[in-house]
């Protein structure tokens, strides 16, 4: 209630936007922010400055996907996705598939991509970024170790 008088006091507009306009926004928001995070986990090993907190995001994205999955029953499982679809099905949309990636793979593309070819990529190309980055922050930590000595 306090929040609602915040927002209305501060943006008057905001209290007239749609509910549908929000969720779009809020869409727009989710594939911007997950994507972002996707293409950090594929690539953040690069830079030796990023090299931790990539693999710290490696760590938790895998701690989501097989921890968090079992509670829930499904491996795999990402909160993130979890709130996009929620907003995507208020927005009216249905039959999403089953993981982020095959969503993004199919809405970038137009295309309805095999959903196991997209699993399989996805889980494969997670593993190797993984090992890479265990491997170059091992190195980093290797030769700092070296250098202090």
């Amino acid at each position: 209630m306090v929040a609602n008088s915040l927002i209305s006091h501060f943006f008057p507009n905001f209290a007239k936007t749609s509910p549908k306009m929000i969720y779009k926004i809020l869409d727009i928001f989710f594939v911007a922010f997950h994507s972002s995070l996707i293409f950090f986990n594929l690539f953040g090993w690069i830079l030796k400055r990023t090299r931790k907190l990539n693999l710290i995001i490696l760590s938790l994205t895998g701690a989501s996907w097989l921890f968090l999955g079992l509670i829930v029953g499904t491996l795999g499982y990402c909160p993130l996705t979890d709130w996009h679809f929620n907003i995507l099905e208020k927005l009216g949309k249905t039959n999403l598939p089953n993981s982020y990636s095959k969503y993004l793979a199919d809405r970038f593309t137009g295309l309805d991509i095999n959903a196991s070819l997209v699993d399989n990529a996805t889980l494969y190309t997670f593993l190797a970024v993984l090992v890479i980055s265990i491997v170059l922050n091992l190195r980093d930590f290797v030769k700092r170790k070296k250098k202090v000595s």
